[in-house]
């Protein structure tokens, strides 16, 4: 191994360097490394899991990503990897059907996903290395879960590499006193990636919103695309709705049930006597099986007493009112086709939006970042809006369709 990959301390930028001190001047629990594409988190990241383990035989260290495949590929076997970061004489053991590695001195890494959270309930760790957290599909929970588990030794730590996006968890982790905060953009690390690579990206992507969040390693707290702002959505917002003459509870199913398939979109609406429309619950659940999902509609439908339940059937066809009824044979279910593209079906709610004819009775902050982060090309994450669908499919039932005679009732 040449002296690039054998003494990473006489090259590593600044941003790669572990920090002595959180931003409250003491030592810091978690050290959060932002940074563009290819500015080199991934190896700052392989290497502080390197040097914990080397300089402590009793280490036990979680190494979490969005999924498995993303793990192995990119933490443990990518370019600039753990395996890649240890010379010969290491002797790095890598199990993946085991999904465990063991150094030479005792020291365990164990391999988790953000797309199997209940995984990280039970074992228990000296430190942990996140990658990509921002694009983790179950970020809370699997952190949080991390976070239980990060209680052995005299000081657990954590290094969190990804490139940001303004998700709600990342947003907190820059603001807790107790976080290390580094950043760099890809011109950072220039002179380490291909020179066509970073001529081609600048040239088509900086300035733009991609490019300052995948290049410059910012966040972007909304997209200059989007149908909806922040600023938009706090205008709307009440604390409690009026009395409501119809209420419905819109359903947008996932195409599967798999572990990391999309979430199934649920949510709560209602329509004044004036015909101001009010959002009322964000009931939306991931992971879940056809009942699960069926339940936790129908239990918001009981919850508001609502009309009807609107459930688009693309994916599923009639299964979808099947499941619905099986749980409950009396449910009022209507079913809607798409035959346009989310965003043509999301524009002209954006628009009653900007009328203020569209309140949100409390906080949604999951629904709103999509809503704030769905443009032209869809999600940047590039994952389904399964929130802002169902959220499109109850404000066009309350709105567009045939409304039947009022029933008032009072929240």
């Amino acid at each position: 191994m040449d002296i690039f990959h054998s003494d990473f301390d006489l090259f590593a930028h600044a941003h790669q360097r572990p920090p002595d001190f959180a931003a409250d001047g003491r030592p810091w629990r978690t050290w959060l490394i932002l940074g563009g594409r290819g500015a080199g988190k991934t190896r700052a990241g392989a290497e502080w899991v390197r040097h914990v383990a080397c300089s402590d035989a009793k280490a036990r260290i979680a190494l979490v990503g969005e999924t498995e495949h993303d793990v192995r590929s990119v933490m443990i076997e990518g370019a600039s990897g753990l395996m890649a970061v240890h010379p010969r004489s290491e002797k790095l053991q890598w199990y993946p059907t085991r999904r465990r590695i063991e150094w030479p001195n005792g020291a365990i890494a164990e391999v988790f996903s953000s797309e199997n959270h209940e995984g990280l309930r039970g074992p228990q760790f000296t430190a942990a290395w996140c990658d990509e957290l921002a694009k983790w599909r179950q970020a809370e929970a699997t952190f949080d879960m991390l976070q239980f588990g990060l209680r052995l030794g005299e000081r657990p730590r954590q290094v969190i590499t990804t490139t940001p996006r303004p998700i709600v968890l990342l947003k907190k982790l820059m603001a807790d006193p107790t976080t290390a905060l580094t950043r760099a953009g890809t011109v950072a690390n220039a002179l380490n990636l291909s020179a066509s690579f970073v001529e081609q990206v600048f040239a088509r992507y900086k300035g733009t919103r991609l490019g300052r969040q995948e290049l410059d390693g910012e966040i972007v707290e909304e997209r200059a695309d989007a149908l909806w702002t922040r600023a938009g959505l706090e205008s709307c917002r009440v604390a409690a709705p009026p009395e409501l003459t119809r209420i419905v509870v819109a359903i947008d199913p996932p195409a599967s049930s798999k572990r990391g398939a999309d979430a199934c979109g649920i949510v709560a609406a209602g329509r004044a006597g004036d015909g101001t429309l009010y959002v009322l619950e964000d009931g939306s659940i991931a992971g879940a099986s056809p009942q699960g999902w069926a339940s936790r509609a129908i239990t918001l439908w009981r919850k508001y007493e609502a009309d009807a339940l609107i459930a688009e059937i693309n994916q599923g066809g009639e299964m979808v009112s099947a499941v619905l009824r099986s749980i409950d044979s009396g449910v009022p279910v209507t079913t809607t086709r798409a035959t346009r593209g989310k965003y043509h079906r999301a524009e002209p709610v954006s628009q009653l939006y900007e009328q203020g004819r569209v309140k949100h009775a409390g906080n949604f902050p999951a629904l709103e970042d999509e809503m704030c982060d769905f443009g032209l090309d869809g999600l940047s994450s590039g994952h389904s809006p399964d929130r802002l669908d169902a959220l499109v499919w109850a404000v066009a039932a309350l709105t567009f369709a045939a409304r039947p005679e009022p029933r008032i009732r009072q929240l």
